[in-house]
Parts: C-alpha cells; structure tokens; sequence
C-alpha cells in the first residue's frame, strides 16, 4: 500500500494531502502550523498510516525547512522538490486549474505517487547544499558592504593622502589584509611621507615592511616619497581626520577578514560535496 503525502508550504503552515493509488483520499487536506507540538502530532499521524510512505514538498525559500527538517529527523523518506516541477506537472489532466492551498497539497501528493521511484530523499548533502545557499547570500552581503566601506575609505583618503589606493597591486592575503590598508593606517596622510625627508621616510617604510611581512624594495620608498610632494591635501594633518580614517581602515580590514574567512568555509563545505571536483575543473572556475 503506497501512501503519498503532498505538502503544500506557506510561510508559518502547511496543507497537508494524502492520496494512495487510484484517487483514493486517506484523509481531507488540512493544516499544520510549523510548532513543535503540531509538527509532532503530523510525524505521529504519517507514523502510523499503513504501508510505504513517501513526502514531497517545495523548496520554497526558507519556508520549507522546518518541516523538512522534522520529518527528516523522523526518518521517514522526505523529497524537496523544485516549484517548476510540480507548477509544470498535470496529473490529472483536468482544464479547470483550480488554485487553493489544498488543491496544490492534493497536486503535490498526485505528483509523488506518479513519479514515486524517481523521488530523491533528502539527504545530508542537502543540508549541506542549504548551507552553502546561505552562506552564499551572506557572502553577497558582505561584498556590498565592503565596497560601500571602502569607497567610504577612498573618499577620505582623496582629502588626506590622494591615491593611495592604487600605489601598490599586492593581492588580497589570506587573512583578508591589503598592503595599501596597511601602508595608508601608518601613513594617513601625505604630510607623513613629504615632511620628514626622504631618508627617515625609507627608514619608517622598512620598518612598516618587516612590521607586516611584506618584502622591502629598495627604489619603492624614494617613489612613494616623490609621489607625496605631488599630491594636495585639502583635509589638515590633525586627530579629527586622523581618527576618521584610522577607524575608517578598521572597517575595511574587518570585513575584508569577514569574507575571507566565509570564503574558506564555503569552500571547505563545498569540498564535501560530490560534484565539487568536476565543478572545480572547469575553466574559469578552479582555483589554479
């Protein structure tokens, strides 16, 4: 005896159908609020229903995954499924398209008995997908944060230490940090570079290389101090200015850390996945 639960989910609730072969209702759709209590009583009800049971529901968003997760967690085969799917399925053929939440439960369980040996479970790699999907929108909303901070930076920077933005190419470290932060959180403004001569200036920029790991040039501090004697700086060389970009810098390197240290977990929770090394050796898209 095959029974197919049908899930229709909307934010907070749920439509439940249960159909077997043949049209057959096992019960009249109804609603499950997404509580623990009522999530507990719709695992015990599926618990008990005679013979094999399987449960189809849309990935809709986030609204799906607390009841996904519960009827996972019961270890009873679970299938989320994509909206087009099901949008595109027409199982019985009928003209009339009638749209209500309990239609669409009833749709969703028509559809799981028609394609009930290619259902997929859900599995951990699922979860792992869900992950990666979050992850990823997170990442997308540091990157925008990050450059609105660091536009905010260069703004402030045009009034103290014009370009300084572009005075070195170095890539961005591990850790997040860039060489041009770091030269322009010693050397905030141009009068820090022009007015103590070119001798002590190379003298404080080897320090500043040893100081941060970067390799010291020797022709590098003599075209940084040229440059300097070049720029004009509207913005005075006082503390109001120069806590704005010191605290200004703080932000960038913070998040800069933020989204580099996302991207390593991202790419330590893709690894796992199964498609990950055919994903990682097409062109364009490995990190070689």
């Amino acid at each position: 005896m095959l029974n197919a639960v049908g899930i229709d989910v909307s934010k907070g609730k749920s439509t439940i159908a249960v159909l077997r072969p043949a049209g057959e209702i096992v019960r009249k759709p109804f609603d499950v609020r997404h509580t623990p209590k009522e999530l507990s009583i719709l695992s015990s009800y599926i618990q008990h229903l005679e013979g094999d049971t399987r449960i189809v529901m849309e990935c809709t968003g986030h609204y799906h995954e607390p009841i996904l997760k519960v009827l996972s967690d019961s270890g009873f085969f679970v299938s989320a499924v994509n909206p087009h799917l099901i949008k595109e399925y027409d199982g019985d053929n009928s003209l009339r398209k009638v749209k209500s939440d309990s239609a669409d439960a009833k749709k969703i369980a028509g559809y799981t008995l028609d394609k009930w040996h290619l259902l997929r479970q859900y599995s951990a790699m699922d979860n792992t997908r869900t992950q990666l999907k979050t992850l990823n929108t997170q990442f997308q909303f540091l990157m925008r944060q990050k450059t609105a901070l660091k536009n905010n930076l260069i703004s402030l920077l045009d009034l103290t230490y014009p370009g300084v933005n572009a005075f070195f190419d170095s890539p961005v470290l591990k850790n997040g940090s860039q060489k041009w932060l770091d030269y322009a959180y010693s050397f905030w403004h141009a009068d820090c570079v022009r007015t103590i001569g070119l001798k002590t200036f190379t003298e404080r920029y080897k320090k500043f290389c040893k100081r941060h790991g970067y390799i010291f040039q020797p022709d590098k501090p003599k075209s940084l101090f040229e440059s300097s004697k070049e720029l004009i700086a509207v913005a005075p060389k006082d503390h109001i200015y120069k806590d704005m970009v010191l605290s200004a810098i703080v932000q960038v390197n913070l998040i800069f850390a933020q989204i580099e240290s996302m991207r390593l977990k991202m790419d330590e929770l893709a690894s796992t996945l199964p498609e990950y090394e055919v994903v990682m050796n097409m062109f364009g898209v490995g990190h070689g």
